[in-house]
């Protein structure tokens, strides 16, 4: 083969991969926008003030990131900040190409993107859930209160606890989604998690909320059966 092929067949592979990541983000997109519908009810609550969620910037120190894990599948999240422990189920695509969140009927299950990164795996993994339902706060009802230093902890299939620190709180426009900015990683290589549920404020024409909250955090420790992991290179 001579080096134009080979260059060829690389640019041919670099191309197919950036269309499926494209098309990825286009059915996470469509999430992005899905996800802040909520049934029919007479008032839907506010999270407060679209730019009242603070970042990193704000001085507090941070732990280093540790080496990804090899991959297994979440089975329960713990976020002790907010009191919340959630059994997790992995979702996939519904008919429109979005990512399927879980039952409204099932308001204290966070989902996991399935045919995403595994949570403690190398690049960003997806954690969704409800902020409430037509009668009550779901699971992640509380996640904009959540601050850069705090902990998120993953316990999966392989008997080990994932911990995470949460470095990064925003609130992104339902207007203008930015997919990239949303579930894009936010240092290449790295074990990342995204938790994102609806958030600003409700909109009654449209029935939804205005824009959506994303928690990024990474993977700073590890407990179970193989002891704590060693920090990145």
């Amino acid at each position: 083969m001579s080096d134009d092929d080979r260059e060829r067949g690389a640019g041919s592979g670099r191309l197919a991969a950036g269309l499926v990541w494209t098309l990825l983000l286009c059915g996470l997109w469509l999430w992005g926008r899905a996800a802040t519908d909520v049934p029919p009810s007479g008032d839907g609550p506010a999270t407060g003030d679209v730019f009242a969620v603070g970042r990193a910037a704000d001085g507090t120190r941070l732990p280093r990131a540790v080496r990804p894990l090899s991959g297994a599948v979440p089975q329960r999240v713990d976020i002790p900040a907010l009191g919340v422990q959630a059994p997790v189920v992995a979702r996939g695509l519904d008919a429109h190409g979005a990512v399927d969140p879980p039952p409204y009927d099932q308001p204290g299950v966070v989902g996991w993107y399935g045919a995403g990164p595994l949570p403690g795996a190398a690049g960003p993994a997806l954690l969704v859930g409800h902020v409430d339902t037509a009668t009550r706060p779901a699971v992640f009802h509380r996640l904009g209160s959540l601050r850069p230093g705090r902990r998120v902890r993953v316990f999966r299939a392989d008997g080990k606890v994932a911990e995470f620190t949460v470095d990064d709180v925003r609130v992104l426009p339902r207007e203008g989604f930015d997919a990239h900015q949303a579930y894009g990683p936010r240092e290449p290589g790295r074990a990342e998690l995204r938790l994102i549920t609806c958030g600003g404020t409700f909109d009654r024409a449209s029935r939804s909320y205005t824009a959506n909250v994303v928690v990024s955090a990474y993977l700073t420790g590890l407990t179970g059966t193989a002891g704590p992991a060693g920090p990145a290179g």
